[in-house]
């Protein structure tokens, strides 16, 4: 009897040939929500998370902090400390196997104060409320420090893509859109893709929303193909920045970029793409991960013959000529620079000692937990904030939304060009401003936001 094929979409956004979900789902049952009737209820999604860090905990102690460095009026910030708007669903969905199973979704817009809500949307097993709200939050002072006339937004679902199929997932996508529309929009709210989800994702959401509106709304979305009014670059954006805020920072520590060694913990969308544009540079790949673990290399390795050479579901370790290392210790390997590119709070007051990396880029969104950070600075090892160094994301978002209200379309070399200019100057200002004030390049980077996102609100008022 012939093996039952169906596919699914990998990471890549491309159609893979796999056994068909039953199957595969019967192999990775410790993986997958059990069914309520033959086991008792999972815990709670937000454990997980919370073992790891509190982020909404963290992102309110930094917001506080800066409140009180930039002398931040009390009426403002209390407003800063709540979201504007917290939406959870509930998403069934029919599985391949007939059964019904229903996931719960978060969209969370913390401030509008500068624009309409932008922020991604992630699935995985370990999405909480808590966690979205905090990424909101973040999202709000990225597009501020940026400049960006956004603010801050994010949504999420709790399930495990890897172990899905593609109609599930766009059974999934399409249902958790129907029951978000009613605080989406262009000029809204406008998603796009993040942790486990891509462009495919996008497409399925746009074609839901204009479905409903009877009209086609490509600036819905940002992050979808190209051939939807995508943005040429959209997919890279994330990983070319980072490599922009790596050369701007070696220069300013007088490092030159073809001398780097760089480790990079993560191997999904931002870390491939900011390992290839760091080796384009001249830079030495020492070591990089993905979920299952690591590899390290002294003498370097190539990003495109790696990732040229591995499946969907391939992981990086027994690469040849590699040493395998686990996520923990890829982290403090010798290297000049350090990428964590992967979940956020694996940097600790555990593990910041053993640290050996001059300078940390936060590719990632809230990697470096607040007590990792005190020891960071005492051991005065640099730290690139996220809401700096992955923010070339959102900015090219913005490019290709500008795009679709527009219909006219960039060439790759002026979305590339305009990306370089944006991170540059948010650098640069971000950067003086540490010096001048000495402090570190987080807080600086949280001055700026938070004193642009209080400019607007006190233009504002309030209503009524």
């Amino acid at each position: 009897m012939a093996k039952k094929v169906t596919s699914r979409v990998g990471d890549n956004g491309q159609r893979v040939a796999v056994e068909d979900p039953a199957t595969e789902r019967a192999k990775a049952k410790d993986r997958i929500t059990p069914r309520l009737k033959e086991s008792p209820p999972a815990k709670p999604p937000e454990e997980p998370a919370k073992r790891r860090h509190d982020m909404w905990e963290q992102s309110l102690r930094q917001l506080e902090d800066t409140a009180s460095r930039i002398k931040l009026d009390q009426d403002t910030h209390v407003m800063l400390r709540h979201c504007k708007r917290t939406l959870e669903v509930s998403v069934p969905v029919r599985m391949d196997d007939g059964r019904i199973e229903v996931f719960n979704g978060y969209r969370v817009h913390h401030n509008q104060y500068r624009g309409p809500a932008k922020g991604g949307l992630r699935y995985h097993p370990e999405v909480s409320m808590d966690e979205v709200k905090a990424l909101a939050m973040l999202m709000t002072w990225k597009c501020a420090l940026m400049n960006i006339p956004y603010g801050g937004a994010k949504g999420g679902v709790v399930c495990d893509p890897r172990t899905m199929s593609e109609h599930e997932l766009e059974a999934l996508t399409r249902r958790f859109t129907s029951e978000i529309m009613i605080i989406i929009g262009p000029d809204k709210d406008i998603p796009a893709p993040d942790m486990g989800t891509n462009a495919q994702v996008m497409a399925w959401m746009y074609d839901t929303y204009s479905m409903t509106t009877g009209h086609a709304v490509p600036q819905i979305v940002t992050g979808k193909p190209v051939s939807l009014g995508g943005s040429l670059g959209r997919i890279e954006a994330t990983g070319r920045g980072v490599s922009y805020v790596v050369a701007a920072i070696a220069q300013e520590k007088g490092l030159n970029v073809k001398d780097l060694r760089v480790a990079i913990q993560g191997s999904g969308n931002v870390g491939s793409n900011a390992a290839k544009a760091l080796h384009e540079m001249g830079a030495k790949i020492v070591g990089i991960s993905d979920v299952n673990g690591g590899i390290s290399a002294p003498d370097g390795i190539d990003p495109f013959r790696l990732f040229a050479q591995l499946g969907p579901k391939d992981s990086v370790q027994g690469y040849p000529g590699t040493q395998n290392v686990s996520n923990e210790e890829l982290l403090e390997l010798d290297c000049d620079i350090l990428i964590p590119a992967a979940i956020g709070g694996v940097i600790t007051e555990r593990n910041a000692k053993n640290i050996r990396a001059k300078v940390i880029v936060e590719a990632a969104n809230g990697p470096t937990t607040n007590e990792a950070d005190q020891i960071l600075m005492e051991r005065n090892i640099t730290v690139v904030p996220d809401i700096l160094a992955n923010a070339g994301g959102v900015t090219v978002s913005y490019f290709e939304w500008v795009q679709g209200i527009q219909y006219y379309f960039w060439e790759l070399d002026e979305i590339n060009t305009r990306l370089h200019k944006v991170m540059n100057k948010a650098f640069n200002a971000t950067w003086a401003l540490s010096r001048r004030e000495r402090v570190p390049m987080r807080t600086a980077a949280m001055m700026i936001a938070v004193s642009r996102v209080a400019e607007a609100a006190k233009s504002l008022g309030l209503f009524p």
